[in-house]
């Protein structure tokens, strides 16, 4: 077997290639478990590619049969109703994951020199997983599911010829069958472009090695410990405990992440009372709905993630984690709050108190990356504790 190993490893290097980036890629020894949210992202997108194939199988991307093929997934087909609830709470998991990360991220300066392009590859995986769950969720063809996809749809036709971009998106002038056959298709493509980009993704992380929670760069050989078996056997006790939470809202609550208008087929006579995306979208749409203009809505909406690529260039304090830094930690817990009330606001009509509140978040939002992320770095105290091994910080300090 060794022999043939490495002869398959001299013409094709998977084998040497798997040994160091894998099991011999060395890693700061100090990690906490909300590094494992990495490795859950990536098997919970393997996870919703290999049940979407199997979804893909018995669909029928058509708006006079989409709907009651997904009744026939669920009742006909064997396990069908298996596959349906992990790939439907599966997205909600997998945004879950991704949140987890990417705050995470933002705590421990994850986004700081020389990882910026690593952060921004993490923002564009974030925005091929919200326009993958979109289209995803056309496909049922419900009354959400109709009636969101005009909603979304026709947000284009504020921009100067947007009406143009609006029809090319629907195929027509309606949502109507080409519609649905679009969104199936670039539904069933963009999880494999995600794939690429986490590949890209993972190759700048590998580039300079994963932060920790001190923001110090280890520099020393016995900060580090191999990859394998220290970190796998910690991901596979973070695994355990996902799989418990993932199979209790699959087994036991698998429509609590679901609106149930959505159960009904697609009407386009009958418009629901209240239109609401997925609850892993209603951060945003309550930044859109903030803004009296529907132009300055949509460019809102778009850069309350556009702003995000330009953290890196936001924050230049030279301390990297907000464990040692007091009043960026006091912040930082003010944005998580922020995003939660924008969430809940997203769900509520845009009236009365709940409008005031969307107005008063978004303004902290962009207010805390564009004005107290600058503050911070110009003005807060650098508190990062000194190698002893390193002179040349220590003269500095003095």
């Amino acid at each position: 077997m060794k022999k043939v190993i490495d002869w398959i490893d001299h013409r094709l290097p998977v084998f040497s290639f798997a040994k160091e980036h894998l099991s011999q890629y060395q890693t700061p020894k100090n990690l906490n478990y909300l590094w494992n949210f990495g490795s859950l992202a990536g098997i919970t997108l393997m996870i919703m590619i290999i049940t979407g194939l199997f979804l893909a199988m018995h669909y029928v991307p058509h708006v006079d049969k989409a709907f009651d093929s997904v009744e026939n997934i669920m009742r006909n087909v064997n396990s069908g109703w298996l596959i349906r609830y992990i790939h439907m709470n599966g997205a909600s998991m997998f945004f879950i994951v991704i949140y987890i990360h990417i705050f995470r991220g933002l705590y421990y300066g994850s986004y700081k020199s020389p990882r910026e392009i690593l952060w921004m590859l993490g923002i564009i995986i974030l925005l091929l997983m919200m326009a993958t769950a979109f289209m995803g969720y056309v496909l049922p063809w419900g009354q959400m599911s109709f009636w969101g996809a005009t909603v979304i749809t026709n947000l284009f036709s504020a921009f100067p010829g947007g009406e143009s971009i609006v029809r090319w998106l629907w195929g027509g002038f309606s949502v109507d069958n080409p519609t649905l056959n679009r969104f199936f298709v670039l539904h069933y493509l963009f999880p494999f472009l995600i794939v690429g980009v986490v590949m890209l993704h993972l190759v700048a992380l590998h580039r300079f090695g994963s932060n920790n929670p001190t923001g110090i760069e280890p520099k020393k050989k016995s900060d580090k410990v191999s990859f394998h078996p220290y970190y796998t056997i910690k991901d596979l006790f973070g695994l355990s405990v996902f799989v418990l939470v993932f199979g209790f809202f699959v087994f036991f609550a698998p429509n609590f992440f679901g609106e149930p208008d959505n159960y009904l087929p697609a009407n386009p006579l009958s418009t629901p009372a209240h239109i609401v995306p997925e609850w892993y979208f209603l951060v945003f749409y309550a930044i859109l709905r903030s803004i009296p203009d529907k132009l300055g809505g949509v460019l809102t909406m778009f850069a309350a993630v556009g702003v995000l690529f330009i953290v890196p260039f936001l924050d230049t304090h030279p301390v990297k984690s907000g464990t040692f830094r007091p009043y960026f930690k006091y912040f930082f817990w003010f944005l998580v709050i922020n995003c939660i009330v924008l969430g809940w606001v997203g769900g509520k009509n845009p009236e009365g108190i709940y409008l005031l509140l969307g107005r008063l978040c978004t303004f902290y939002y962009f207010g805390h990356f564009l004005v107290i992320y600058p503050l911070l770095s110009r003005y807060e105290p650098n508190l990062q504790p000194i190698d002893p091994s390193d002179s040349l910080a220590i003269d500095e300090q003095s």
